[in-house]
């Protein structure tokens, strides 16, 4: 989990560490910040995380993984776990929550019992729980719905009490606990629906949606099925800007160049796959810049056509993790 990171050694590096931290940018007339709930190395070899991945296509890519997506010493990659605040037409949205403290997930020890300073970065970005307005779900999976909730006293209850939550219905329906069984990744999913969805369903916030949703003049929510069925992304076009906001369409950066690569968490391989070459499509025919929710280092990128496929463009301005 987070730690304190080691004292500078030298007079350059510690000019780096003290320089000034870019967490927020704008696209037309939208603001976009950063907020880390941890990132750090992986506990799976890249063969785990991204079955069917071969050595040689990690080391092709050395140049561009190394070391801020994979340390090429143990093959294991870097994560972070993200949210991205967005202040448009005078709301505050959130997009995805991260995994949340405190909760018991038996089968994903990273997401258990997690103790992060999320509601302080929060804060440092001009965030109150109670100043979000809207929070988008872009899935139902632990590490994107956890801070729906905060635990107080022995009851979950909404983090975020003013806002609206929307959450995928197909997805609402698909993680219901009566399902899980049915599931590829349920028993993965447990209590999550319990902690983390039925309490703001139950709070009376949830909004659902399905084909597709306006947020608002520079926001909509699109179905990019197969990482679950429900799986969604945030499209923003504002004053010729774009951006797609990119949930779990991707989880490492080895797939800017391997999109053919599915990560171990695909509910519909197939989908997925149909899903980010779409995404990807169109980020590069309109130039638009693409937020996952789990890149380390600059945490977001553009990219562009090349040969068949694609390849990176340029990362995001945001400083680097």
């Amino acid at each position: 989990m987070p730690t304190t990171p080691p004292a500078p050694s030298s007079p350059a590096e510690a000019a780096v560490s003290t320089a000034p931290r870019v967490t927020t940018v704008e696209l037309g007339d939208v603001e976009i910040t950063r907020v880390i709930e941890f990132s750090e190395t992986s506990p799976m070899t890249t063969d785990v995380f991204f079955p069917g991945s071969e050595p040689e296509e990690w080391r092709r890519h050395a140049a561009l993984l190394d070391p801020d997506h994979w340390d090429a010493r143990t093959d294991l990659s870097r994560v972070a776990t993200q949210s991205w605040v967005l202040r448009s037409e005078g709301r505050v949205i959130l997009i995805d929550t991260g995994a949340g403290n405190g909760k018991y997930r038996p089968l994903q020890p990273i997401w258990s019992y997690l103790n992060t300073d999320y509601l302080e970065n929060l804060a440092a970005a001009g965030v109150r729980p109670e100043d979000v307005d809207l929070v988008v779900n872009t899935h139902l999976h632990d590490d994107h719905v956890g801070w729906n909730t905060r635990l107080d006293g022995r009851d979950w209850v909404p983090t975020f009490p003013n806002a609206t939550y929307l959450m995928p219905r197909t997805d609402v329906e698909y993680w219901h606990p009566e399902n899980l069984h049915r599931t590829k990744f349920g028993r993965g999913n447990q209590n999550v629906y319990e902690d983390s969805v039925q309490p703001v369903i139950d709070a009376g916030l949830v909004t659902t949606w399905e084909d597709s949703h306006v947020i608002d003049a520079n926001l909509r929510l699109e179905p990019a099925p197969g990482h679950t069925p429900g799986s969604s992304v945030v499209h923003l076009e504002s004053g010729g800007d774009r951006a797609v906001f990119a949930g779990d369409l991707l989880h490492g950066a080895i797939q800017i160049h391997e999109p053919h690569l599915n990560s171990c968490f695909e509910e519909d391989e197939d989908g997925a796959r149909a899903s980010r070459a779409r995404m990807f499509a169109y980020a590069a025919d309109h130039n638009a810049l693409v937020l996952p929710a789990h890149l380390p280092g600059h945490g977001a990128f553009e990219i562009r056509r090349e040969g068949g496929g694609f390849g990176l463009s340029r990362w995001a301005p945001f400083s680097r993790t």
